[in-house]
């Protein structure tokens, strides 16, 4: 018995300052027990919850099953353990397999030494138990895939329940010059809290991703719809009906996506065929409404919610010229946005500076390896209703003999218009 099966835990990878988010996700979705971890979080999960995650998870980017954790303080340790565990119950012969492995703090010091050997004890067991037949190794497009971690000289063996990393949704093949992560996309969806209540617009969308995971989102399509091969298919215990009637039942909430929801445009052509090539893999497609023209030519867009990333100056030279344009982008938001919530991840967070408004929300989210922060930013509108509320509630302290006029209280009455 795999050591997953003696205690149901799991080990969801998850991206960088996402762990919380991906915490909420994953209880919504059937896991108990959470812990959080360093880009990770350790659940409890029965077989419906683990496929439901693999399958509908938006957030999370690989999901590991432990099949033995052990004392490695060198390469032979691996070679022992690989002869002892039955492989063959996992994945047949004719199947290919990969390792991916990560070390820390140990006398095994090389991640890629450690998966090389761990690969050579799995090549043995299998020549030695199917007459000299053994599994091809492939690293791009493996049938199954495993995993090791070694932490100060104890190893730990998982099956990749999900296969390829859940991130990669199959509808993007082809990106931008600084393509956004679908699991990024998404948790900025899940923390705009918008849920069709009124118009989303990309005014930058690139290669779509945001309007391709708002789609998703909205329409509950599984994250994973267009996936075929999971890995939680090679575990010993797998249960294909159970699997069968999860999908059938998940896939039977799908809604349809209403006319011009979802919009998205670009100042390039090229690019918006790309973003409209990437969403084509989608149902429902023909119901967001692409454009190809610069934001600032939008006579308005009130009472929406806004979700942007724009480009934010990778090469040199280019930062002055991408201030000038977040400077835009704020004017055009204060000016022509009355109503609207916008979210704008910036890949450099010195860029918030050049919005010039005051932002309600920051949050860090990693892009990959770039660290960069969302700023949501309410409109004019939404500010001048709070500032009136506040006016009005020092104004009433002041009827109530409270202190002499405030600064605040002074420059309302300057301002005159409320």
């Amino acid at each position: 018995m795999y050591e997953y099966q003696k205690d149901n835990v799991f080990f969801a990878q998850v991206p960088g300052m996402m762990e919380t988010i991906c915490q909420e996700e994953l209880i919504e979705l059937g896991a108990a027990d959470t812990k959080i971890a360093y880009r990770g979080i350790y659940f409890k999960a029965d077989p419906v919850s683990l496929y439901r995650i693999n399958y509908t998870s938006r957030l999370t980017s690989r999901v590991l099953a432990p099949l033995i954790t052990f004392p490695c303080r060198n390469t032979n340790a691996l070679l022992k353990i690989a002869d002892k565990i039955e492989w063959e119950k996992i994945f047949p012969v004719d199947k290919t397999f990969s390792i991916t492995a990560s070390v820390a703090k140990s006398t095994i010091n090389n991640s890629l030494y450690a998966s090389q050997c761990l690969k050579d004890g799995i090549v043995d067991y299998f020549r030695k138990v199917s007459g000299g037949i053994r599994p091809d190794v492939n690293t791009t497009n493996p049938d199954v895939r495993f995993n090791l971690y070694i932490e100060k000289d104890v190893a730990v063996i998982s099956l990749d329940t999900s296969g390829e990393s859940l991130h990669k949704r199959g509808y993007r093949l082809l990106a931008g010059e600084a393509p956004m992560q679908e699991t990024l996309a998404a948790a900025i969806i899940r923390l705009s809290k918008w849920d069709g209540e009124n118009t989303l617009w990309d005014c930058m969308c690139g290669s779509g991703t945001i309007l391709c995971e708002a789609l998703m989102h909205y329409c509950r399509i599984p994250a994973q719809t267009l996936r075929t091969n999971f890995g939680f298919f090679y575990m010993p215990d797998f249960n294909k009906e159970i699997w069968e009637t999860l999908k059938e039942e998940t896939d039977k909430k799908i809604r349809p996506l209403p006319k011009g929801l979802i919009k998205g445009s670009d100042k390039s052509q090229k690019v918006i065929e790309v973003a409209a090539d990437n969403l084509s893999r989608l149902p429902f497609t023909e119901s967001v409404e692409l454009a190809c023209h610069p934001f600032q030519h939008v006579k308005q867009f009130e009472n929406g919610t806004l979700i942007t990333n724009p480009p934010y100056g990778i090469r040199m030279g280019e930062l002055e010229e991408v201030k000038e344009l977040y400077t835009e982008l704020g004017d055009f938001i204060k000016q022509k946005c009355k109503g609207t919530k916008a979210f704008i991840y910036m890949g450099d967070p010195v860029l918030r500076k050049s919005i010039g408004l005051k932002t309600s929300k920051r949050v860090p989210l990693v892009n990959g390896k770039l660290e960069g922060v969302l700023v949501q930013i309410d409109s004019y509108e939404g500010s001048k209703k709070k500032y009136y509320a506040e006016y009005k509630a020092e104004e009433e302290r002041q009827k109530n003999n409270l202190k002499t006029s405030p600064p605040l209280f002074k420059e309302g009455k300057k301002r005159g218009g409320l």
